[in-house]
């Protein structure tokens, strides 16, 4: 018998492995086409927006009309912008943002 969560790491990990894997734009596409939802994309492609605009130093009313994202989301944007994992800011420094 496994540990209680051990099976939910396991998937988490598989899914973290299948990303890494992925080489092109149009695998990524792939991949989110069959794990998401259009509007799933959707919403990660506007979080990413939010904050790559909030990184650049836009203001969060200005980021809100630009994107149409709720001062929730782009509140939400922030501190994980600004927070320990720094994944936003590891990616936008990829993407040359």
């Amino acid at each position: 018998m496994t540990e209680p969560g051990r099976e939910s790491e396991d998937e988490v990990r598989r899914l973290l492995e299948a990303l890494c894997s992925l080489r092109t734009p149009e695998e990524a596409r792939a991949l989110l086409a069959d794990l998401c939802t259009p509007r799933e994309v959707e919403d990660l492609s506007q979080r990413l927006e939010v904050a790559r605009l909030l990184s650049a130093g836009t203001s969060y009313v200005d980021v809100s009309h630009a994107t149409g994202a709720s001062s929730t989301t782009v509140s939400r944007v922030s501190k994980c912008l600004n927070g320990e994992a720094g994944g936003y800011r590891m990616v936008l420094a990829r993407l040359g943002e």
